[in-house]
């Protein structure tokens, strides 16, 4: 399917599966194969439909729309950090390296596909993450007028904006007096002061500001702290340590951890890497401005193992912050120095392939993915022939439970690159979702004189990958159980395995839809796309196809869900941003006029938060919405809702007030041809329904001060 630039409407193509239960495709078999198209509901309203021709036929029989049915679940149990804001501040999204999202993620409720172009730039944005006032900040790499590029910078960019307009930057080279320096971005966060901190390339941590007091983002971002950790660590450890720093993390007390590492540490000629911290004190007393300060004086060392080297993010826990090596995963604390709680040893094979389909190697030595914890495990992969998810005790580092996991067999090698996705509702049952990701790798890190340091597409990742896609690559996508038995032990249980996918995002798992969401290719159909897996069964649910072209493989980047509730995005091997949203509002008087997509927002309201902004107690149905308009008159806007049973008559409308809180209004529910639905007819689950109200400028309801502009934000609820 060939597709223009810039929006298609896709009215037809959420599809979801016509059977229930749990199974496993064959290998090879078509994504879209196992799904059915949306139907009457959707197509109706693209063919023009008179609503007269369909008033009997909706009123007498409920439509499968093709939507998803939201399942909403229990966030994701994460000890909050006090350095860190509460918001998705970092690439995995939290501190634990969960992967799991609390956003509402679209539901297939009138998708449409769209794109940004970095305009300027060498690629499009890799990944990106939140500051805390929801400005998206990603790496940034530009050509000068000479046509050099350049790289290492980081950005606040529009990612809803048809160039992906840049709001404010900061480029070492340009305004850090030339400095050849970059920002390692895929191990930076945002910090509670809305800094960010990231490890750079030559050895430094660096906190750059932003936005200003006010929260306006700031054109040219300001350093405000600049430490040098890898000279003094050398001085205490001596010449030969490995000397690239690769990830950083705060602890529960604000000290900043760091290590040392890359990808494809081969420990028989990977010098020894090191850990260590810079402790709190200095950081409060650097920023507050205190003069005559060594940061020597403030930085503690720990030398690693022979040969050892992380390849991967850190995680931080109350009880210290977690490292998974090449070698093995421990546990560290600051204790006037580095403490070594606990150490657990695990083994690693070579992983190449004899297939010449699959070029690429394994891409990292040890177990590929950053450590992701719950509040009482430590969760990792090892990088045996028959791969395992190990489970340790996070106080004791004992191996509570072990299991073999995407066991294929022997014509499937398998290696976990990325993040592990888990979920822990605090149940005692936690879900993890493992992706193989073995062709990845570039094979020149085979040689013992690559620098793997140098975090380039060419240079890590195999070219024939970002060629001919997911054909390059071994398949397996699988979701393991580590329960919690009555007599304290844990046991694993296999939920679901799909043995056709093949993963070239990161996953995401979303409570507010109860979904596991990600972009892949078809190979049969040689279209890359949106998929969202059922969290239960791990059948496709939905599909939404982008374009079959291979400038569309996304080659390892991550998708990123956004922060209003109505967009997931997922960058490509070209300069193109995907974006996927659902159009769930629209002005029913007047269809032409196309809603700002970016400024319709959904979010999961629990029954105690409805009850703090309504004083009533009820059963909230759905998600709290809200959209802003253009408005100099009054008008009718519905609101496109599915999931709904019971009957029309039991469910209220509340509206949010301009002082903050919920308050009963009149509520229209009708089908999509407009026709109110009966007090008493039975409701489907299935079918979209609209929620009709009127917005006028500057009445009660309207959430925003300035002329022309309204917002309109409502919940339905059953008392």
């Amino acid at each position: 399917m060939k597709r223009s630039k810039l929006i298609i409407l896709l009215l037809n193509a959420a599809l979801i599966v016509s059977s229930v239960g749990c199974s496993s495709t064959d290998e090879g078999s078509s994504i879209e194969s196992e799904a059915q198209t949306a139907t009457q509901a959707q197509t109706e309203e693209s063919e023009g439909l008179d609503s007269e021709d369909t008033q009997e036929d909706t009123q007498d029989e409920n439509i499968d729309s093709g939507a998803l049915v939201a399942k909403i679940s229990d966030k994701n149990s994460v000890e909050q950090n006090p350095y860190l804001p509460d918001e998705e501040a970092m690439i995995h999204n939290d501190i634990y390296n969960t992967d799991v999202t609390n956003k509402v993620i679209p539901l297939g409720i009138y998708s449409e596909i769209s794109e940004g172009t970095a305009v300027g730039a060498t690629n499009s944005p890799p990944a990106f993450f939140y500051d805390i006032n929801s400005n998206a900040i990603c790496p940034y790499n530009l050509y000068l007028e000479d046509g050099t590029a350049i790289a290492g910078g980081i950005a606040i960019r529009d990612m809803d904006s048809e160039e992906l307009t840049i709001e404010g930057s900061f480029m070492p080279y340009l305004d850090d007096n030339g400095a050849t320096y970059g920002i390692q971005i895929s191990y930076s966060f945002v910090d509670a002061d809305n800094n960010l901190v990231g490890p750079t390339t030559n050895g430094h941590v660096v906190f750059i500001r932003t936005s200003d007091d006010d929260g306006n983002v700031l054109s040219t971002f300001e350093k405000v702290l600049d430490v040098d950790v890898v000279t003094p660590a050398i001085e205490a450890l001596g010449q030969d340590i490995d000397t690239n720093l690769l990830s950083i993390v705060y602890d529960y007390e604000g000290n900043l951890w760091f290590v040392t590492g890359g990808f494809r540490k081969d420990p028989e000629y990977s010098a020894d890497g090191f850990v260590g911290y810079l402790s709190r004190e200095y950081i409060d007393k650097a920023i507050d401005g205190e003069e005559d300060l060594d940061p020597n004086d403030y930085l503690y060392f720990e030398r690693l193992g022979e040969g050892e080297n992380a390849e991967n993010g850190i995680a931080a826990h109350p009880d210290g912050c977690v490292i998974l090596t090449n070698l093995s995963c421990s546990l560290f604390k600051a204790n006037d120095g580095v403490e070594a709680a606990w150490s657990v040893p695990y083994e690693s094979v070579e992983k190449i392939s004899d297939d010449e389909s699959v070029s690429g190697i394994g891409l990292a030595w040890g177990g590929g993915s950053s450590p992701t914890l719950t509040n009482d495990l430590v969760l990792f992969t090892d990088n045996m022939e028959t791969v395992n998810l190990i489970a340790v005790d996070v106080k004791t580092g004992d191996v509570v439970c072990e299991t073999p996991v995407l066991d294929l067999g022997a014509d499937v090698i398998v290696s976990v690159e990325n993040s592990i996705c888990v979920y822990d509702c605090g149940d005692g049952r936690t879900s993890v979702y493992i992706c193989n990701w073995f062709g990845a790798g570039n094979s020149s890190l085979l040689d013992p004189d690559a620098d793997s340091s140098i975090q380039s597409y060419s240079n890590i990742y195999d070219s024939s990958w970002m060629e001919n896609g997911a054909s390059c690559l071994m398949p397996g996508v699988e979701r393991v159980d580590i329960v919690l038995n009555d007599d304290g032990t844990y046991s694993a249980e296999e939920i679901w395995t799909r043995e056709d996918l093949k993963d070239t995002s990161m996953m995401k798992y979303s409570t507010a839809t109860g979904y596991v969401y990600g972009y892949l290719q078809d190979e049969e159909s040689g279209e890359w796309g949106f998929i969202a897996l059922d969290a239960d069964t791990g059948e496709t649910a939905l599909w939404q196809p982008v374009s079959d072209e291979a400038s569309y493989n996304n080659i390892a980047v991550g998708i990123m869900q956004g922060n209003n509730g109505n967009t997931i995005y997922c960058p490509t091997n070209s300069l193109a941003l995907v974006r996927m949203q659902d159009r769930f509002v629209y002005l029913p008087e007047d269809e032409d006029e196309k809603l700002d997509l970016s400024l319709m927002e959904r979010a999961v309201l629990s029954d105690d938060e409805f009850e703090e902004l309504s004083g009533e107690e009820a059963q909230v149905c759905g998600y709290l919405m809200a959209v802003t308009i253009d408005s100099d008159s009054e008008q009718t806007v519905a609101f496109r809702v599915n999931g709904l049973s019971g009957t029309s008559s039991e469910l209220s409308l509340y509206r949010m007030n301009t002082d903050g809180t919920l308050e009963e209004a009149e509520l229209t529910l009708t089908d999509e041809q407009g026709n109110e639905i009966d007090a008493d007819k039975s409701l489907s689950e299935n079918t979209i329904y609209e929620i009709r109200i009127q917005v006028d400028d500057g009445d009660e309801w309207d959430l925003i001060d300035d002329e022309g502009v309204t917002k309109a934000q409502l919940v339905l609820a059953k008392k």
